[in-house]
């Protein structure tokens, strides 16, 4: 994907401009999992060297972080700088434009952290505030993490896809027979959860949704209100209804990719918002996982989590659609019955990512530990 430009090519910024503008950065980080279909933006007001209005995307996508800042500030905006992690919106949507709210508050500078990749903006943001006569500056250096699945969402059409699987020391992530397997600690376990309510949607295989039942929630306290959407690749063969991800109890949204239509008895709440059934393209009964991405795009999706099974895990790599893997090595022993991490690779994960990394397709770009299990991220470089 081709790096998004600055706000302004040559505008200089300086170092506190850079600090304000990592401030927010995280602030707008702190809502991903939250803002769908809407990109998690952070927005801070500055005025004499102090802090005078923050925001950040609302849950659901609105208010927008500039607007949430600015009536914060009121009228100390006037003559204050914004600092927002994204270019501010031009366009009229449900509500109106940041732009029109900047200009009429006063602010007298803006420092954006990149163009914004959505057509609609796309530098016209920028345009209109500076033809009102606001200096505005940016730097995108810091910024491509950050909204690294609304670039992706813009520029492909599809999510970022981030696989996140936990092996073995001898290269397995179950064992055949035995449904889920505990192979990290309490400490790797804790972190995931917390991972998950960073994301638009968890994405599981309908083998591991009829084995292991798994709610696909985030239970940590204070989390559980964050629990993302519930997706799985069911193919022809369907899914059955009686599963934990269906359950009235679950105010937590599921949705069923097929290559079918929604069968007549699957659920009484399956017409509800609740449970949504999606019918995609598919090759030999299997669901093709490029249009599934490409449907989930459309659907508003920007990060999406993988914690499927061997046999998604190993379509995607096959099919080339990871664009981030996130692989937990654990001291534990699976032994005979193991499952492999990527069905129909002959390979155990580290071996099939590393083959891939030699390639110049992904990079390790960070190693840590949790308890006694390592963590390796490994992003796409190509």
């Amino acid at each position: 994907m081709p790096k998004p430009s600055p706000a302004r090519d040559s505008a200089p910024i300086t170092d506190s401009d850079r600090r304000y503008l990592a401030a927010a950065i995280r602030l707008g980080m702190s809502a991903q999992g939250l803002t769908f279909p809407n990109p998690s933006v952070g927005a801070i007001l500055v005025k004499d060297g102090k802090l005078i209005g923050r925001g950040r995307t609302a849950r659901g996508g609105r208010p927008h972080a500039e607007t949430i800042a600015l009536q914060n500030a009121g009228a100390k905006a006037k003559d204050a700088t914004l600092f927002v992690s994204l270019e501010p919106c031009v366009h009229h949507g449900r509500t109106p434009p940041c732009t029109d709210a900047i200009i009429a508050a006063g602010v007298k500078r803006v420092v954006a952290g990149m163009r914004d990749p959505d057509p609609r903006v796309s530098g016209r943001g920028i345009a209109s505030l500076r033809q009102a006569g606001l200096d505005v500056a940016g730097d995108a250096e810091a910024e491509r993490a950050a909204h690294i699945g609304h670039i992706r969402r813009m520029e492909s059409g599809c999510p970022h896809v981030v696989l996140k699987m936990a092996i073995s020391t001898d290269g397995f992530i179950g064992r055949s027979g035995t449904g889920q397997v505990a192979i990290t600690g309490e400490i790797a376990s804790r972190h995931v959860q917390a991972l998950r309510s960073r994301f638009d949607a968890i994405v599981i295989g309908s083998g591991t949704a009829e084995t292991d039942d798994p709610q696909l929630t985030c239970r940590l306290p204070g989390l559980e209100d964050r629990s993302p959407i519930r997706i799985v690749i069911a193919g022809q063969g369907g899914i059955r209804p009686d599963l934990a991800l269906f359950s009235p109890d679950s105010a937590v949204p599921t949705w069923v990719i097929a290559t079918t239509v929604r069968p007549d008895d699957f659920h009484a709440d399956a017409e509800a918002d609740r449970v949504r059934w999606l019918r995609v393209a598919g090759n030999d009964g299997q669901v093709d996982l490029a249009a599934a991405l490409r449907v989930l795009g459309e659907a508003g999706l920007s990060r999406i989590l993988v914690e499927g099974g061997s046999r998604l895990a190993g379509s995607l790599l096959k099919d080339d659609l990871i664009d981030e893997a996130m692989l937990f090595r654990s001291p534990s022993v699976i032994g005979k019955g193991g499952i492999p991490a990527f069905a129909g690779q002959g390979l155990t994960a580290i071996k099939a990512l590393a083959a891939i990394e030699n390639d110049a397709a992904f990079d390790p770009i960070d190693r840590r530990w949790f308890g006694e299990d390592r963590m390796t991220r490994y992003l796409r470089m190509r």
